[in-house]
């Protein structure tokens, strides 16, 4: 009998892309469980996407929902649905953008900052734990080369649109 390891080729003969898109893909599951939590540790009415939607809008100050939706490529329904909870909820302020009045502008209200950034320091103390024994160049690097990805499926998922 067969333990699902051994379908896998691990090792110096396993092919490279295939390990990457198998460390990608846990990867992928593992972040999609830790935003929810980090999204219920925002709010407890929050759930799924909400924490990676504050974090855009609070890295952008103020943003247009429009600009929300493309960012996260998906539909004006959907972003307003999500941006309608946040606020519901006094974590978003809506405005009408100055300079095109049928838009309109969303920030974080300071609740929204504060939780927020609660959540984020405690995802960052964890992140900081599990890395705690790697050298400070090996985390350079694993940031570089993250970024270096991260930029690639960008440009292919705007190609491919």
């Amino acid at each position: 009998m067969s333990t699902p390891n051994e379908d896998r080729a691990e090792g110096p003969d396993e092919d490279p892309l295939l390990a990457v898109e198998r460390e990608v893909g846990v990867l992928f599951r593992r972040g999609r469980a830790r935003m929810s939590e980090l999204s219920r540790r925002v709010h407890p009415q929050l759930e799924g996407m909400a924490y990676s939607l504050l974090s855009h809008i609070e890295q952008a100050g103020s943003v247009r929902v429009t600009d929300v939706g493309v960012h996260f490529a998906v539909g004006k329904a959907t972003v307003s649905r999500q941006i309608r909870a946040l606020e519901e909820l006094g974590l978003l302020a809506r405005e009408a953008d100055p300079q095109d009045r049928r838009s309109a502008r969303v920030s974080l209200t300071e609740d929204g900052r504060r939780r927020f950034l609660a959540a984020r320091a405690a995802r960052l103390g964890r992140v900081r734990e599990l890395m705690e024994g790697w050298p400070e160049e090996d985390v350079v690097r694993f940031a570089e080369l993250l970024h270096r990805f991260n930029d690639v499926v960008g440009e292919a998922a705007v190609s491919a649109g």
